[in-house]
């Protein structure tokens, strides 16, 4: 008999953040390969039987390449297991997740897919939305750098829209990012470094475009970590504070020169 294989989004960190379907289906599982990104405590719903195999990739270090991934679903699956494919975040969203359903169904291997909450919505866990009426009309998320370790092209075209930006995969690129946007006179746009985002020890910091890398610099926030840069960003009350406080400066200095 052939088994079966099941892609499962494990959300952005915070095991909370599995679905409900996703938790269900873990524990179905006669076989789990499981990414870096995926929080261990979603291991918790798997059957003391199954057979657990980290397949983590992070910062070049591989645990396995994505070819030697693929053969082992399929040899899983073909020995009639149900083969669970847990990974951060959404499995089609900046992963392979098309790539291993295509793999495995050459194989004649029944698929199915359960949507996670992707990274790209942490913004909005801390308190910045990535589109707010009236300010901008789109966002953009890329991977700041490609499959060649270079900038990605996009990032350049992003840079350049009105859209709010969310790059991933860009830390080591970031002070790239910062002088994109102020070669281009939008060293002012707010930005903010999300590491971390929704684990118990996730940190944010703020700033500008122009800045960003120098507090980074400072703070050395650790990876996973993304970049979001664009005028919704300047929404957060980081930046409602600051622009309170500068308000009131400049009214008690100007108080201050009538009364001179």
């Amino acid at each position: 008999m052939k088994g079966k294989l099941t892609l499962v989004g494990a959300g952005p960190g915070d095991p909370e953040l599995i679905s409900v379907k996703g938790a269900k289906v873990l524990g179905t599982a006669d076989v789990v390969l499981y990414d870096a990104l995926t929080h261990p405590d979603l291991l918790d719903y798997v059957k003391s039987n199954a057979e657990v195999i980290f397949v983590g990739k992070r910062a070049g270090k591989h645990a396995m390449l994505q070819e030697e991934i693929n053969e082992l679903i399929v040899a899983k699956a073909l020995s009639g297991k149900h083969v669970v494919r847990l990974k951060g975040g959404d499995p089609f969203v900046f992963a392979h997740g098309k790539e291993e359903l295509e793999y495995a169904e050459t194989f004649g291997i029944t698929t199915a897919a359960v949507l996670g909450i992707s990274s790209i919505n942490l913004p909005g866990f801390y308190g910045i939305p990535l589109t707010r009426r009236g300010i901008n009309e789109s966002f953009w998320v890329v991977t700041a750098t490609n499959k060649n370790g270079m900038l990605s092209p996009d990032v350049q075209l992003a840079a350049q829209s009105n859209a709010t930006c969310v790059f991933l995969m860009g830390m080591n690129k970031l002070k790239e990012i910062s002088k994109i946007y102020l070669n281009i006179g939008k060293g002012k746009t707010p930005a903010a470094i999300i590491s971390r985002g929704s684990l118990e020890d996730g940190q944010i910091i703020f700033g500008s475009a122009a800045n960003i890398y120098a507090k980074q610099s400072i703070k050395k926030l650790d990876t996973p970590a993304m970049i979001v840069i664009g005028a919704s960003v300047g929404t957060h009350e980081y930046f409602y504070e600051k622009m309170k406080n500068l308000s009131f400066f400049n009214a008690k200095t100007n108080n201050q020169r009538k009364n001179e």
